[in-house]
């Protein structure tokens, strides 16, 4: 008969339970495939095991595209996991379809939540409950190929910091063939990678004004500023001609070849470019506008307990969520993947703000806003659509501006009801 787990006390202001000696407890998490992030869980979880013989963790993975069908349809099978990660934005979809569950307070304090992590955790609280805790948080930066800066002529210690010095750099150092085809991108243009978050939360707000109201009930941005942050977004493929969409099918996958010298993308990426040999690059916060005004997106993937997990799975599932949300953790993560440590003290260390690649996410998590969304798919694919609309069907940005903002709406009030 397997032991009973007994509460043990605090660390880091959570409570870590403690095993008994007897038969072991196997557990299921659940993650979607990302390289880094699968190599970081399975160096996580050996370390969890030694440390508890008496539990077993089966890391479990599934693509991307079909992550959050697969976990419905555990749900619906009376399966699913014990502990299963999710992105922040998808909290509402996770909670109505009851896929996961409430934090225990009494094991996961909320004020030793609220005190120790960055404050974007409570996107994870719904009415009085938490559901689940990140192991890092991510913000934007712009990440620049010196070789290409270097080759036409630009300082590649000195990368852009404005919006128009981003422009000119992407003029610099884009390449077109006879045809006046792009060869080589100055900047990736990729909404459905991180460009959407630039638009929404960025330029947005750096053309003078919000993408939302204050708590992301109604679509604020079919207004000058959001047509403008648009046309000034559709404008470097139509009118610089410093990038296209569609190029190489994803920005990030341009910039590994070497083949754009701009793309604006998460600390998620870090681990992944590390592999890069064939140039240097480097990192720099997201330019400001002309005013100096900055913005930034932050985000992060949490990890819940699953609706499923009862008895000895679940005090079993409390104590794996508790490590792999603790310091050791996190900096596991950190140097695995790449991702900002979600607990201040973990993250903003000396050493991580003066580090040149990991300093200027860090600095654009004191000035990012973290998207309240209801269905981030959905609410991503308007982003899409509205670019797409203007790059390949020639709709003007007014018209794309307004539907988008109509289409996400009904998102929102669908949601709402």
């Amino acid at each position: 008969m397997r032991s009973r787990i007994k509460l043990a006390g605090l660390a880091a202001g959570i409570s870590f339970l403690a095993l008994g000696s007897a038969q072991a407890v196997e557990i299921e998490y659940w993650q979607y495939v990302f390289d880094t992030r699968v190599q970081a869980m399975d160096q996580l979880i050996a370390n969890f095991q030694a440390a508890n013989p008496d539990i077993t963790v089966k890391h479990t993975t599934f693509p991307y595209a079909d992550y959050q069908t697969r976990v419905v349809a555990a749900k619906a099978a009376g399966q699913g996991p014990d502990v299963v990660q999710l992105f922040y934005g998808w909290l509402d979809n996770f909670v109505a379809g009851e896929l996961i569950q409430p934090l225990d307070p009494a094991v996961f304090p909320y004020e030793g939540i609220e005190a120790d992590f960055f404050p974007i955790v409570s996107a994870m609280k719904r009415g009085d409950n938490y559901y689940g805790l990140p192991t890092a948080v991510r913000s934007l930066a712009l990440f620049y190929n010196k070789n290409l800066f270097t080759e036409a002529g630009l300082d590649p210690e000195n990368p852009p910091q404005t919006l128009d010095e981003l422009v000119a750099a992407a003029k610099a150092t884009t390449k077109v063939d006879g045809g006046g085809n792009i060869t080589s991108a100055g900047i990736t243009l990729d909404m459905a990678g991180q460009d959407h978050q630039w638009w929404r939360e960025v330029l947005i707000r750096q053309m003078g004004g919000e993408p939302y109201n204050a708590d992301y009930t109604q679509v604020t941005y079919n207004d000058e500023a959001g047509i403008a942050a648009t046309k000034f977004y559709t404008d470097l493929q139509q009118v610089e001609k410093v990038g296209q969409a569609g190029f190489m099918d994803e920005g990030q996958a341009a910039f590994r070849a070497g083949l754009a010298a701009m793309t604006i993308d998460g600390t998620f990426r870090l681990g992944a470019f590390s592999s890069i040999d064939s140039f240097e690059w480097g990192v720099t916060e997201l330019p400001a506008n002309a005013d100096g005004t900055r913005s930034n997106y932050a985000s992060y993937f949490a990890n819940a307990i699953g609706a499923s997990a009862q008895g000895e799975e679940l005090e079993a599932a409390q104590k794996f969520l508790a490590y792999i949300s603790s310091p050791e953790a996190m900096e596991i993560w950190l140097n695995v993947v790449g991702e900002l440590p979600a607990r201040r003290d973990v993250a903003l260390t000396d050493a991580n703000l003066a580090d040149p690649i990991r300093g200027p996410f860090l600095k654009g998590l004191e000035y990012a806003h973290t998207t309240i969304f209801v269905d981030e798919a959905a609410q991503r694919q308007v982003a899409i659509d509205m670019a797409n609309r203007i790059l390949l069907q020639g709709q003007s940005v007014e018209d794309s501006v307004a539907q988008a903002a109509q289409e996400e709406q009904a998102i929102i009030d669908r949601a709402a009801n």
